[in-house]
């Protein structure tokens, strides 16, 4: 089931609003749950640095499975404000909770969620989950 509150992008990442960040255009970032059963068993996560600029459609860290290395992509144009330190430890926790617990880095987005992000079904329609 894809979540309907989430925004995604073609590259398989997912986008949510934080409660938190409503007010001040914070986005948390994961990889949705169909990228994270193409890779496998998830071994190893290299997260963006906190401070770090990223721009949208650019590499900002890796996926390590035991398939193959993914590059994680930025969904967003911003500041990273925090990352999902418990990664470090258990990046299962991609595999296991992709739009939960296995979320990977905050950002502090330049301004409004971009509207070419898709919504639920169309990402579903591109991933032919619909």
């Amino acid at each position: 089931m894809i979540p309907e509150d989430l925004k995604y992008t073609e590259a398989h990442e997912w986008v949510r609003v934080t409660a938190e960040g409503a007010d001040d255009n914070t986005v948390q970032v994961g990889i949705t749950d169909f990228a994270q059963s193409q890779l496998g068993d998830v071994v190893f996560v290299q997260l963006p640095e906190v401070g770090q600029r990223i721009a949208a459609g650019a590499a900002v860290g890796e996926i390590e499975s035991t398939k193959s290395v993914s590059d994680l992509f930025a969904p967003v144009s911003g500041e990273v404000v925090a990352i999902n330190e418990a990664l470090v430890d258990q990046p299962e926790l991609v595999n296991s909770e992709p739009y939960g617990a296995g979320w990977i880095f905050e950002v502090r987005t330049d301004g409004p969620v971009d509207d070419s992000l898709l919504d639920a079904a169309a990402y579903g329609a591109l991933t032919d989950q619909s």
